[in-house]
């Protein structure tokens, strides 16, 4: 009789092998490129595919027991803020206007990006860059949903939150984010990995979520912090996947350097403007700030990112070019950003403000080279406005930038006194820009770029109304019809922070809940 031996148990990176390479077949009666259409027209070369490696090697049993966990948890917190009416625990009511900015402008990228991950990993023939983007892609929808769950909360409670999807799609600002991930998913295969994967997940998503979650926390907000430190162990893997996105292609070949080059100096721009909305978050919108967007900037990108390059170095890659120009306007990128919605604030879904006297001395002491000099007057002006009953909303529509779809307002590097401004003729049509980087980057695929959706474009051309109706008639509104556009109510959803029904709301209750009535 034969002596029956226990079969020996798989570690983890056999495990990861099996399920891995294990599982992959080459096609016998269709041709590779039928069936990975994407994978060449980039000019990336690729030669051996067995090369790739995840260093997590996360096998899908291991992975829904990890997330289940943090499921488990994450819901128990959320259920728990709920029931105690946490948000009266928040610091101020101005404070909700960061989670508005962070519904609408933030969670529905996370649905797009895992939409993204799921086209990249049906476009590789490696199994290994299959697996790891479809571990992501679940990953990014479980955050969009969780991202939803928590926020859902105000929305019962307080105004702008009520239809973010749709405002993400249509709201003007809103095309900024939105773009940027537009123009990602309509890359190829490879380009879509570098510029979420590595440039946004590697390079910047610190200065994206610490921000956001650090000041939740200051600010009492644990729904947002819970939400946030649950999805934190995923963005180390993404992070790590983006890193080795990036050393897997350059390995591979040296003639993918030059192209890994210029999408890496495209997409840290890219990015960089996008977190446009996180840098006036932070200087403005959290009343119990955790540090300033300069000093964010120093830490995550010059610092840890310029580690990065260095090691990057000896694959041929260098730190992007446009770091020089963001070292020159960390001194002003929040300021100009805040002063631009505190002057449209008729058209946003959340509420703006001028900072108090204690809010400008942080100010000063954090940007002791500009806010003084080139900012503090316009305040204290436009405050004393308001104060005399003449706060100004500005109901022009500015001219956008065609690549990165922000309002001209950014100012020439080194000179925070002119405006930026740069234009390109291409087939008879003149096309704007807010940077050279933005206009070089038009330049190198312009028949992508002319094909933007340009809010102020739309609005000018009639595209933004509802329908129905009819700008010819008497007395016509036009940002009111673009509002019920948007599905925002004018006064409610917009307008200052002081005397709106969210700041009287949150006064009332509070009171309640901390006074004996």
């Amino acid at each position: 009789m034969d002596m029956q031996v226990a079969k020996k148990k798989l570690g983890l990176k056999e495990r990861y092998a099996v399920m891995t390479r294990g599982l992959d077949w080459k096609p016998s009666y269709q041709k590779m490129e039928d069936i990975y259409p994407y994978i060449a027209y980039e000019g990336i070369k690729i030669h051996d595919w067995d090369k790739w490696e995840d260093p997590f090697r996360l096998t899908m049993d291991a992975y829904w027991k990890y997330q289940s966990e943090k499921e488990r948890k994450l819901y128990s917190v959320l259920d728990a803020y709920v029931q105690s009416n946490g948000h009266l625990n928040v610091t101020d009511a101005r404070y909700l206007n960061t989670v508005k900015l962070f519904i609408s402008g933030i969670s529905p990228l996370e649905y797009v990006a895992h939409r993204g991950f799921a086209h990249a990993g049906r476009q590789f023939p490696g199994p290994g860059p299959r697996v790891a983007c479809l571990m992501q892609s679940l990953d990014e929808i479980r955050h969009a949903q969780t991202q939803v769950h928590a926020v859902s909360n105000y929305n019962k409670y307080y105004n702008g939150m009520h239809d973010f999807h749709h405002a993400h799609d249509r709201v003007w600002f809103l095309s900024v984010p939105k773009s940027f991930f537009d123009d990602a998913i309509t890359a190829g295969p490879f380009e879509f990995m570098v510029s979420i994967g590595f440039s946004f997940e590697y390079v910047l998503t610190n200065l994206l979520f610490v921000p956001f979650v650090s000041g939740a926390a200051y600010n009492g907000d644990m729904g947002t912090m819970t939400f946030g430190f649950s999805a934190q162990s995923d963005e180390a893997r993404h992070m790590t996947l983006g890193l080795e996105v990036i050393k897997f292609i350059l390995q591979q070949d040296p003639a993918n350097v030059p192209i890994v080059q210029r999408w890496i100096d495209k997409w840290t721009w890219r990015g960089y403007r996008v977190l446009t909305l996180v840098a006036m978050m932070m200087d403005y919108m959290l009343p119990k700030r955790t540090m300033s967007w300069k000093e964010a900037w120093e830490v995550y990108f010059e610092q840890n990112g310029g580690a990065l390059f260095k090691d990057l170095a000896r694959y041929g890659i260098k730190m992007p070019d446009c770091a020089a120009q963001i070292a020159l306007e960390k001194d002003h990128l929040s300021h100009q950003a805040w002063s631009t919605f505190y002057n449209y604030g008729a058209a946003t879904n959340f509420h703006s403000w001028m900072p108090d006297e204690d809010e400008m001395a942080w100010l000063s002491a954090k940007y002791p080279n500009s806010f003084d000099k080139h900012y503090r007057p316009r305040y204290e002006f436009w405050r004393e406005q308001a104060a005399k009953g003449n706060r100004f909303y500005n109901k022009t529509l500015p001219m956008l930038c065609q690549t990165c779809q922000i309002p001209l307002v950014f100012t020439e590097p080194g000179d925070p006194t002119k405006i930026c401004y740069r234009e390109v003729d291409y087939k008879e049509d003149k096309y704007h820009f807010c940077s050279d980087h933005c206009k070089k980057i038009f330049e190198d695929e312009p028949e992508k770029y002319v094909q933007a959706w340009l809010p102020v474009h739309q609005i000018y051309q009639g595209n933004c109304f509802p329908e129905g109706t009819d700008p010819t008639v008497e007395g016509f509104d036009p940002l009111a019809a673009v509002l019920k556009y948007y599905h925002l109510e004018h006064g409610r959803d917009n307008l200052d922070f002081e005397g709106s029904e969210d700041q009287k709301n949150f006064e009332a209750w509070h009171g309640q809940a901390t006074k004996n009535i």
